[in-house]
């Protein structure tokens, strides 16, 4: 075997190994993908999926207590059994912005496509932990979930109480427990 065949055989395994590594996130909202964007896995222990991707929206979003941009990694934990999903996003630099937190139906990995449900209400921690802020809960209300759905409202809305009460109790390391 040649060298070239020796290093285009190798080339082709870390392509495979990239590959297998590499997912679509799938955000859903109101029965419609709102986004979909690649993202590199970083674990799945059956119960938790982490990815790490950088920011996929388009310029700059600027929330007023954060500015999402160009250069932003976002290493993301999603949940089979849990209604949220915990986003740790650092800037260029890789210093901690803080967490957006999205409660969202327990996620699903089919294949290659990892899918959440948005269900509107979200949480912001800051980088230092002294900012909690709830989300878009106007939002939520006027969704019609808890008409459609009253089992997935209080789940919502239990899953928001939950991720509150775990960054002003325990500090934000107990988003990830």
């Amino acid at each position: 075997m040649s060298a070239n065949s020796a290093e285009s055989a190798e080339q082709a395994r870390q392509n495979s190994a990239d590959q297998a590594r590499r997912v679509d996130v799938v955000l859903v909202k109101a029965g419609r993908t709102k986004i979909r964007y690649a993202a590199e896995l970083l674990a799945d222990d059956g119960i938790r999926v982490a990815v790490r991707a950088p920011w996929a929206g388009e310029g700059v979003r600027d929330f007023g207590f954060v500015r999402f941009e160009p250069g932003d990694v976002f290493t993301e934990y999603y949940w089979r059994d849990r209604w949220y999903a915990v986003k740790e996003v650092r800037d260029a630099a890789g210093a901690l912005k803080g967490w957006y937190c999205d409660v969202t139906r327990p996620a699903t990995l089919s294949g290659t496509d990892l899918v959440v449900e948005d269900l509107d209400l979200d949480l912001w921690v800051s980088g230092d932990g002294t900012e909690v802020l709830r989300l878009d809960e106007d939002e939520f209300a006027e969704s019609g979930l808890a008409e459609r759905d009253p089992e997935a409202a209080a789940a919502a809305v239990a899953a928001l109480d939950e991720l509150e009460s775990r960054a002003r109790g325990g500090g934000v390391a107990e988003l990830f427990g």
